[in-house]
């Protein structure tokens, strides 16, 4: 199993935030057959080959993603696309851990 973790930091609101996660979440959703719920300030998703959390907080997000077997090969452009839509829609700064 490899693993997608990405720390990055955004000077949205707290609604802002939470409004653009959904919207991430429901295009991943739409595009991947991801299916996903919200739990406080998380959004848990899932699907066969992949799941994790996205984690919204004041100034701050956290996307952890487990990715199985068949997806390890593309862990490198699944990582790109998230930073490339947070940066785009949230604004935001990146610490990759």
């Amino acid at each position: 199993m490899s693993t997608i973790d990405i720390h990055a930091y955004h000077e949205m609101g707290r609604e802002d935030a939470h409004n653009a996660a959904e919207e991430l979440s429901r295009d991943l959703a739409n595009k991947f057959s991801i299916d996903y719920r919200w739990e406080g300030d998380s959004i848990h998703f899932q699907r066969p080959g992949v799941h994790g959390e996205i984690l919204v907080n004041d100034g701050e997000l956290r996307i952890k993603a487990y990715l199985g077997f068949m997806l390890m090969m593309l862990k490198n452009p699944i990582e790109q696309e998230c930073v490339r839509y947070l940066r785009e829609h949230f604004g935001c700064t990146f610490e990759q851990v």
